[in-house]
């Protein structure tokens, strides 16, 4: 029986393939295709087939079960795009525990972008998922479209790039992030500053690199050619982006990082050239992951509440799916500088590198360490959404090694 014209004007987003849908497309009843979804064998071979090719075509997605105590625990997928590093195990760790909280269950999985095919969303409904928390992820418009038709509410972290679509997503304050970053190295007297950071189209990085340069502007310092490079925020593109403006005819006494594993890149770059840090070269980095307090000398960098931001990510997922009425479409959460013992004041005119072997790798102790809040740069988030922290001043690992102490664990 077709739709009265009142059910017909209902649908907002695309109408969702009915089984009716795909047995008038195939010509054969709606008990035959769901034999075929079913998985009974009382139906041709050459129909199953055919039934089955239409289904993929019109993307059919089986209504989700009403949830019964017997049907489990609802699932929230976390999904990253990339390999599993300190950055994404701190967001992690965070949607793990906000859904502890909600008693829904959290599956982390990896899926390039090229991965997402067209019948992607439709495997994510079947297997119970509620809604997707994509991590760092790029998404094009058939892609939203197949979520949207699969009815699984989406939520971006750190987004790299950003639809015409409304997307909901959860990010930190970059901007000034790396406003503070860059104020740190010219306040110390470096004015030859080098950024090296993630993809150029990425929003998280481009926000970065605008408050770098903004930064660099308005103390009237040059940014020459070539004293920006771009690469995938990881270990390997810090090496070839630090080897990169360190190789240049006039080298930076000073470089910005768009993570803290670019970071650890460029150093490693930095001590192949004979370079000490932060005695010849002082760097920053992004992030605040554990890695960072690893790093010798420790590293100053921007901390991002990466916790806190996979908490609001999946919070944010479960309003979506009970159709509450999100009051923004982005979120950005409060950043902060934390210096320790990467960076110094810029090296005295004429002084040269002495080389590593000679010298030994690395600061002779660390500086403490400080926490300067960010504060942010637009009134994105709720006001739930805390938008800055105290300053606080604690040892690093290392210098508190040094006295004979623990230090307190920053990550617990």
């Amino acid at each position: 029986m077709p739709d009265s014209p009142r059910r017909a004007a209902a649908p907002v987003g695309p109408r969702r393939a009915t089984l009716a849908t795909v047995a008038a497309s195939a010509g054969v009843s709606v008990a035959t295709v769901s034999k075929v979804l079913n998985g009974r064998s009382d139906v041709a071979p050459a129909t199953r087939s055919l039934v089955q090719s239409l289904l993929q075509q019109h993307e059919y997605v089986a209504p989700a079960p009403r949830r019964t105590e017997k049907a489990g625990v609802a699932s929230i997928e976390v999904q990253f795009d990339t390999y599993l590093n300190a950055y994404s195990t701190e967001i992690i760790q965070g949607a793990v525990a906000a859904g502890a909280e909600a008693g829904v269950g959290v599956v982390v999985s990896i899926r390039k972008g090229t991965d997402r095919t067209v019948g992607w969303a439709r495997d994510l409904a079947a297997a119970g998922r509620r809604a997707l928390i994509a991590v760092t992820s790029e998404l094009t418009g058939r892609q939203l479209a197949a979520l949207s038709r699969a009815r699984l509410p989406l939520v971006v972290i750190d987004p790299l790039n950003l639809p015409r679509t409304r997307v909901t997503s959860i990010g930190s304050t970059n901007f000034a992030g790396g406003l503070a970053a860059t104020h740190h190295l010219l306040s110390l007297g470096h004015r030859r500053i080098a950024y090296v950071g993630g993809p150029a189209p990425a929003a998280c990085n481009q926000a970065r690199l605008h408050g770098y340069r903004a930064a660099m502007e308005a103390e009237g310092a040059v940014v020459p050619p070539g004293y920006v490079q771009a690469g995938h925020f990881r270990y390997h593109d810090g090496v070839v982006g630090g080897a990169a403006v360190l190789d240049l005819p006039v080298a930076p006494t000073a470089i910005f990082a768009g993570s803290d594993e670019m970071a650890l890149g460029i150093m490693e770059a930095a001590r192949a050239r004979g370079l000490r840090i932060p005695e010849d070269l002082s760097i920053v980095g992004f992030d605040d992951t554990q890695i960072a307090q690893m790093a010798s000398p420790p590293l100053t960098t921007v901390r991002q509440p990466l916790r806190e931001m996979g908490g609001v990510a999946l919070r944010t997922a479960l309003r979506l799916v009970a159709g509450e009425r999100i009051e923004s479409h982005h979120m950005e959460l409060a950043t902060e500088l934390v210096v320790r013992g990467s960076t110094a004041p810029v090296p005295p005119p004429g002084s040269a590198p002495v080389p590593a072997s000679r010298t030994g790798a690395g600061a002779a102790g660390a500086a403490p360490e400080h926490v300067t809040p960010v504060p942010p740069a637009v009134p994105a988030s709720p006001p739930s959404i805390p938008r800055s922290s105290r300053v606080s001043r604690k040892p690093s690992t290392r210098a508190a090694a040094a006295e004979g102490k623990s230090a307190p664990d920053r990550h617990a």
